[in-house]
């Protein structure tokens, strides 16, 4: 046996007959014989606490994150500068949670957190009602449709092609899953094809799905869409950057029924791919079929301000064939971190790093545009990410920027065959006009 295991074998043996098996082995019986593991791990020797401590520090070392690179990279998670002041409240005992409230009424702190963060996202979205967060922005994005599914009792959901290809395929598990159709509207010029939105959506659609600023960068023309959508009697579900919002017309302004997005630019690091928080808000009229739970504001017999969990409509506590989603949680350490982060900087503070992103990349993008070798490939409003065309092949030309501890942009031929000469570059606020000017520099140097 293993020495750190505490079990003796009179302790082993007496558990093996309380369970009425004759070995250890007889426990595994359901795992069919030909996948099971028949030699030892090979975890070398045997390392005191001290070398393990040391061993795992130089695995560490072997990533390069963004302490280590300037990143130019977007593409749905940003290097966006978060306040000092975050990992110090974020640590106290009273709004602390990794999980959620399962003795709400005792949690206090925790619950007026919740509560908290879902008024900034309506404030930021413009809609009624906000739930206490997702697990990411995809999970959000694919919850929205079932939402929409939900309350007009359609069996369709469209999604444009400029949304972010991963979370058009978390929508599309999600929907293959529960029977619903998946009708993706064309791209065209790097915005959603208005012609083919309109040829695609009928009544028999539930809701339609866009990104703005979408995947591409650009901020997508909502209000032809929109009236489309609504001639048809469905729902627009509108992915949003959430930073974007304290310049942008909001989703509640452009009509929108339902808003989602990835809230990791709140004050979240980038984790390297996680954990993050999906954002989901909503009109009032669609309150009910909002997935997992939100807390409210409430008085208690004397009087006082509390906050209690109001609506959980989740399969645990009603019916399953009524629950309006399998969310059983929510990402409460995460959302924690955007209320502080919200808090921090407030309305102008969110202003001011909406517009130094807006300034940074259109000047980077004017430096690019001038270069023989690049290209900006669409002429369209953006926010803080834009597409070039390379002449060089992008692969190299992000190899070149690694040496030079530059994080390049993401290569599109990735996801999009016709854009397989493309890199799309983000620049947020913390870019510099030193870190841009060698960018730019290194990228007209690649031969």
């Amino acid at each position: 046996m293993f020495a750190y295991l505490p079990h003796t074998k009179e302790d082993i043996d007496s558990m093996i007959k309380t369970v009425g098996v004759d070995s250890i082995n007889d426990l595994f019986l359901d795992i069919p014989e030909e996948v099971r593991l028949k030699k030892e791990l090979k975890l070398g020797k045997p390392m005191c606490e001290l070398e393990v401590s040391k061993h795992i520090e130089k695995l560490a070392q072997e990533n390069q994150s963004t302490k280590d690179l300037v990143c130019f990279l977007g593409a749905g998670a940003y290097d966006h500068y978060i306040p000092s002041i975050i990992k110090h409240i974020t640590s106290r005992s009273e709004f602390y949670t990794a999980y959620t409230p399962y003795q709400p009424e005792l949690s206090q702190g925790t619950l007026q957190v919740i509560f908290e963060y879902q008024s900034m996202i309506c404030n930021l979205t413009d809609m009624d009602v906000s739930n206490a967060s997702l697990y990411d922005g995809a999970t959000a994005t694919a919850e929205g449709a079932l939402m929409a599914c939900a309350s007009n009792r359609r069996n369709k959901i469209a999604v444009s092609k400029t949304v972010h290809p991963q979370t058009r395929k978390v929508i599309e598990t999600y929907m293959k899953y529960k029977g619903i159709e998946l009708i993706e509207i064309n791209e065209k010029d790097g915005v959603t094809d208005i012609s083919d939105l309109e040829n695609k959506v009928d009544k028999e659609v539930a809701g339609v799905i866009i990104q703005s600023p979408n995947f591409f960068g650009i901020i997508e023309e909502v209000q032809e869409a929109e009236k489309i959508i609504h001639e048809n009697k469905g729902l627009l579900i509108m992915n949003v950057d959430p930073i974007s919002l304290a310049i942008l017309k909001s989703p509640g302004e452009l009509g929108a029924d339902i808003a989602v997005g990835e809230g990791q630019s709140l004050g979240n690091s980038l984790n390297f791919g996680g954990p993050y928080l999906g954002f989901i808000a909503c009109t009032k009229k669609l309150m009910r079929k909002l997935p997992g739970r939100i807390v409210g504001q409430a008085e208690d017999v004397d009087g006082k301000r509390g906050f209690v969990l109001t609506l959980q409509a989740r399969e645990q506590h009603i019916r399953r064939e009524k629950a309006t989603s399998n969310i059983t949680s929510n990402q409460a350490l995460n959302a924690l971190t955007a209320a502080i982060y919200l808090t921090t900087l407030g309305k102008e503070g969110l202003k001011e790093v909406a517009n130094l992103c807006i300034q940074k990349a259109h000047y980077t993008a004017n430096l690019i545009k001038q270069s023989n070798k690049y290209q900006l490939r669409f002429d369209k409003p953006f926010f803080k990410e834009f597409v070039i065309k390379s002449s060089i092949k992008p692969e190299k030309v992000n190899e070149e920027l690694l040496h030079n501890n530059i994080l390049g942009g993401y290569l599109l031929g990735k996801e999009y065959d016709k854009y397989d000469e493309d890199i799309l570059l983000c620049v947020t606020e913390k870019r510099t006009r030193k870190e841009i000017d060698e960018l730019v520099s290194t990228m007209e140097g690649i031969i």
